[in-house]
């Protein structure tokens, strides 16, 4: 560094007059009237405002620091007047109910009710009462919308009710009256029956086994004589097999998408006519076709349904079919006013099957919600919601017994249901995948036919739900299964395109 920079600066010297300031007085005094001058000059131009002398009052600026701590103050002070429950669990509802946590960590319900309080004196004491009354008037709404509601229907839904009760009161009465002689038969009769029964099952073998079609054969279902079996398809096609030597006998042909079930109708071949309806089908393009034994062309169309159909059932009486379908409902079509007659909802989910009581009272719907439900045919009304099961219902069937009713699932069990206390008698673990089939025994209910998307069926006893037979045998999954209406011969289809007849030796 040079020597000037090391050099501390020069002090600033102070400047001393000599003689007398009058003269520098004088110049300040008359520059001062100089500008007095200017300033009236400005004012008299109007170039300057000057008010009357009123003056505007200025707040007092507080710090940011003493605002704060008046608003604490005031806090604590509106904190010490509310009122707070002591009972701990009242005190968490209220901190949920603001949207709190209930509890911190390591604290206790002192240090719980304080921070309500502190939190009541931000939001005001009211937000708890407005809060729970937000919550009431939810849950009230949410209410209303599960309630069950009802529209009125037609004359024609009148007269079929009417017609269900007259139709299914006496077959009630001689149900239970052959429960009742049923009873009467000594125990060790009927455990001999029982025991000969399930040895005949176990002796079931693979008595004929038949190419259906080039798609997977989704359904299959017996004639109310039993000599005939009809088999619906992917392909759109719906075939009739002789029984039991598997001829074909006809090709239904009308569908363009895959078949979801084919159906005769009770007692078609035996005193209908063949001219007379004596199937239904359906498929999953919505449409639903009904058939005779002559021809191989519907004979009339059934249109209604927007979305999938996938299964079609027989009223016992011949004179309802019941559609199902993906739209979240099924219906009910009277064929002799040729209309539907009912259109009910009550699923969250589509529909997949349906099946009628024995005495044509009530009917189950098993839906892809993972709920059963049972309807009253002359009421409308739903007796029996099923509520157990973890995945779709694929399937369901009524015993014989008219109190039993069966589900198949896609959490691979099928539940045994008892209608008499609504509850679930008995749950079998029966197979590895989901099950699509369950079918009661028909003239007894002796057993219970279960059919799985693990290629298998299987045979349980009724009651005691112990596994008498497995049938092996298909190489695709199992997609419907079927007992002859003399209980003699179960038929199974599935994805590989085959059929196949089981029978006892």
């Amino acid at each position: 560094m040079s020597d000037e920079e090391d050099s501390a600066p020069a002090s600033k010297r102070t400047r001393v007059y000599y003689g007398s300031l009058e003269e520098k007085e004088r110049e300040r005094l008359s520059s001062e009237g100089r500008s007095g001058d200017g300033v009236k000059a400005g004012i008299k131009a109007g170039n300057i405002n000057i008010s009357s002398g009123e003056t505007l009052e200025m707040e007092e600026r507080v710090s940011e620091r003493q605002q704060d701590a008046l608003a604490a103050f005031e806090q604590r002070r509106r904190a010490r007047q509310i009122t707070v429950s002591t009972d701990d669990a009242e005190v968490k509802a209220g901190l949920r109910a603001l949207g709190e946590p209930i509890t911190l960590f390591g604290e206790g319900p002192a240090d719980r009710r304080e921070r309500l309080r502190s939190v009541l004196s931000v939001v005001g004491p009211d937000a708890l009462k407005k809060s729970r009354r937000d919550e009431d008037r939810a849950k009230r709404s949410q209410d209303e919308c599960q309630q069950t509601w009802y529209h009125e229907g037609s004359a024609y839904l009148k007269d079929a009710r009417l017609w269900l009760a007259k139709y299914s009161l006496p077959k009630a009465m001689k149900r239970l009256e052959a429960a009742r002689a049923h009873k009467e038969v000594a125990e060790a009769t009927r455990a001999i029956r029982q025991q000969e029964q399930q040895n005949s099952l176990r002796n079931l073998n693979n008595f004929c086994s038949q190419i259906g079609d080039d798609r997977p054969i989704s359904f299959c279902h017996f004639s109310p004589d039993s000599k005939m079996l009809a088999t619906g398809s992917w392909s759109g096609l719906c075939k009739l097999w002789s029984v039991p030597d598997c001829n074909l006998i006809r090709t239904l042909r009308g569908h363009s998408s895959h078949v979801g079930s084919v159906v005769f109708r009770p007692e078609a071949g035996v005193s209908i006519d063949q001219s007379d309806v004596s199937l239904a089908s359906c498929a999953a393009d919505g449409s639903v076709k009904l058939w005779n034994l002559e021809s191989d062309e519907p004979v009339a169309d059934i249109e209604g349904h927007s979305d999938r159909v996938s299964r079609v059932s027989w009223h016992p009486s011949g004179r309802f079919l019941g559609t199902t379908s993906y739209d979240n409902s099924w219906r009910l079509w009277d064929l002799e006013v040729q209309e539907e007659i009912l259109h009910q909802e009550g699923h969250s989910k589509g529909v997949h099957d349906l099946h009628f009581h024995p005495d044509g009272s009530l009917a189950a719907t098993g839906g892809l919600d993972s709920f059963g439900r049972v309807w009253d045919l002359r009421t409308g009304r739903c007796i029996v919601f099923l509520e157990g099961h973890l995945k779709e219902i694929y399937s369901v069937h009524f015993s014989p017994n008219g109190h039993h009713l069966a589900t198949g699932s896609g959490d691979n069990t099928c539940k045994v249901w008892e209608l008499r206390n609504r509850k679930c008698l008995y749950t079998v673990p029966a197979h590895q995948n989901l099950v699509s089939a369950v079918r009661f025994q028909p003239t007894d209910g002796h057993f219970l036919l279960t059919g799985a998307y693990d290629n298998t069926a299987k045979v349980w006893s009724h009651p005691g739900w112990t596994p008498l037979k497995t049938l092996a045998g298909h190489e695709g999954k199992v997609m419907g299964v079927d007992v002859s209406p003399d209980g003699k011969l179960i038929a199974t289809s599935s994805y590989d395109r085959t059929f196949k007849l089981w029978l006892s030796e």
